[in-house]
């Protein structure tokens, strides 16, 4: 037999190749969506007061985008002139395992470690919000933005976790790799209704998977009381599986202290209902970054982040949710910067710490800029 031409044989491994990769590509993005709520769960996730004509709904009438603004938007994203992305890797505060080895001396403290990830030390259990350890956020482990730092403290360097709690199933804040390394480290994922199908299809096992909807709460610990609050949002890992898990807030409530966590979230007057039922509360970490105003009713103004903890009563502000990934059209440092004028004029307590910076809200650290002095737009230009 004729052996065929040696061009077209590496055309033909080529195309192998590429056809190869192509498939593990898919492999890899199929196991990070997850699953959708099917069985049991689906059949709780339809009788949630929240869901309705298959989907689940946000308590006030909400947008993923202003009517006509999804060409500003896009010339937003492809043509503004902000610092996205820092010129130097941002300081941060190195942790290991040794940090953790004595509790916090008020019985609370919270440490921001990226992104919205936050430990909180509570009344002697330990809570771990949203955990994104890897260095980007997407379906294909190696295709998305990137971490701006590394992250203070790897898993395997936390103490024992009582309860990692998600707000929501984007890949910003359920990180596939992270909860497989959490399994062995957390007593319990304790999740939005709906989202325990993701972690089933990662074969976490069931006994470790508590779902709850709005105003449900279970007990870690027979003391700490971890209640799911409403919020603004959406969900969603795929292009089939929209709003079929919920998305929460949280407030956790131990014997002496209280925290309040947003998730992603637009504005909405239900927060004043939180903190009338709940608070006050001792800190509400609150999203700050992330944002435009062509999209604000999912994704709140940092001035928006200010009225929300002082709606459900926070004493102090601790800022998540900025400075780790380039995920919107504002540069990079502009979150804080508002957020810090938004508090002042609220006269709110407000602290800004960096990556691993260990906050007791008790007695904060002052505010000390530890980002770059760079050019930010002001809620004032009609953002």
């Amino acid at each position: 037999m004729k052996r065929l031409p040696r061009w077209l044989r590496y055309t033909g491994l080529a195309l192998a190749v590429i056809v190869a990769g192509l498939g593990l590509l898919g492999l890899e993005a199929s196991t990070q969506m997850g699953a959708a709520p099917s069985g049991a769960r689906w059949e709780a996730v339809q009788k949630s007061p929240q869901f309705a004509d298959g989907k689940f709904r946000n308590p006030v009438e909400t947008h993923m985008m202003e009517t006509g603004k999804y060409p500003e938007m896009l010339a937003n994203q492809f043509f503004g002139d902000e610092i996205r992305v820092p010129v130097q890797t941002p300081p941060v505060v190195a942790l290991n395992a040794a940090s953790f080895a004595e509790a916090p001396a008020s019985g609370l403290r919270i440490t921001w470690i990226g992104h919205a990830t936050t430990l909180v030390e509570i009344d002697g259990y330990r809570v771990l919000f949203d955990p994104v350890f890897s260095d980007v956020v997407s379906p294909i482990s190696w295709l998305g933005p990137g971490r701006f730092f590394p992250p203070p403290v790897s898993i395997a360097d936390l103490p024992d976790i009582d309860a990692v709690v998600i707000s929501h199933d984007h890949y910003d804040h359920l990180d596939y790799a992270s909860i497989l390394e959490l399994a062995a480290k957390t007593k319990h994922f304790i999740v939005p209704l709906g989202v325990g199908a993701h972690l089933d299809a990662w074969d976490i096992p069931a006994g470790q998977i508590v779902e709850l909807d709005w105003w449900q709460e279970t007990v870690s610990g027979g003391a700490l009381k971890i209640i799911s609050t409403p919020a603004r949002h959406y969900s969603g890992r795929g292009l089939t599986d929209g709003d079929t898990q919920l998305w929460s807030s949280w407030s956790i409530v131990g014997l002496k202290h209280r925290v309040f966590y947003s998730g992603d979230t637009g504005y909405m007057p239900l927060f004043k209902e939180i903190g009338a039922k709940l608070g006050p509360f001792d800190a509400a970490i609150v999203k700050a970054g992330a944002y435009d105003k062509t999209w604000a009713q999912i994704h709140m103004m940092p001035e928006d982040a200010v009225r929300v903890a002082k709606d459900v009563r926070g004493k102090l502000i601790i800022p998540v949710h900025w400075g780790t990934y380039n995920l919107a059209q504002h540069g990079w440092t502009e979150p804080i910067e508002r957020m810090l004028v938004a508090a002042k004029a609220a006269n709110m307590a407000i602290a800004a710490p960096r990556a691993g910076e260990f906050v007791e809200p008790h007695a904060p650290p002052e505010v000390e800029r530890w980002w770059p002095d760079i050019p930010w737009k002001p809620a004032s230009a009609g953002e």
